[in-house]
């Protein structure tokens, strides 16, 4: 898992909101792609697609399938083609505003944020918890990395999970 990489991700989506972009890509990996659905899942951005260089068709954006969609757009993934896949993310605006707000590091490349269920409870709560500041707004969410993927920190307090903590949207 590259830090490194990730904080690069974060980073563009800050640009991508103050830009207003509706859609805007970044570089596909795993961790990329499960937090992209997570923060999909809790409502911050509206699509996540897997293409190439070039944008993907609206309708693949969107969701709604088309007649000829098993021969339209689809490439085959080759070791030649394979470093230049992206990612296509829908970002969401509501009333003018960004829906995603801002998106910030927790674990630095050089510090790491480890955090037990107990701290996450606090944190949930709205209390600091060593390194990680609590939540305290309703609309803020903070992303952890589990052994069951990448979860919110609600998400884990019911599942009573701990893990690294990646990322928080204010």
């Amino acid at each position: 898992m590259s830090l490194v990489n990730l904080s690069a991700v974060c980073a563009h989506l800050n640009n991508a909101t103050k830009a207003r972009l509706g859609l805007t890509s970044i570089p596909n990996s795993n961790l990329h792609l499960k937090l992209s659905l997570a923060l999909q899942h809790s409502g911050y951005i509206s699509s996540v697609v897997r293409g190439g260089p070039t944008p993907p068709p609206a309708h693949a954006i969107l969701g709604i399938p088309a007649v000829n969609d098993r021969f339209e757009g689809i490439e085959q993934v080759t070791r030649d083609n394979v470093s230049s896949r992206r990612l296509w993310l829908g970002l969401k605006y509501w009333q003018n505003e960004s829906v995603l707000g801002k998106i910030k590091m927790v674990s630095k490349p050089t510090r790491r944020v480890y955090i037990d269920v107990e701290g996450l409870r606090r944190v949930v709560r709205g209390e600091d918890s060593g390194y990680v500041a609590g939540i305290r707004s309703p609309g803020e969410s903070l992303y952890l990395s589990t052994d069951r993927g990448i979860l919110e920190a609600r998400e884990c307090v019911e599942k009573k999970l701990g893990g690294l903590a990646l990322c928080r949207v204010l």
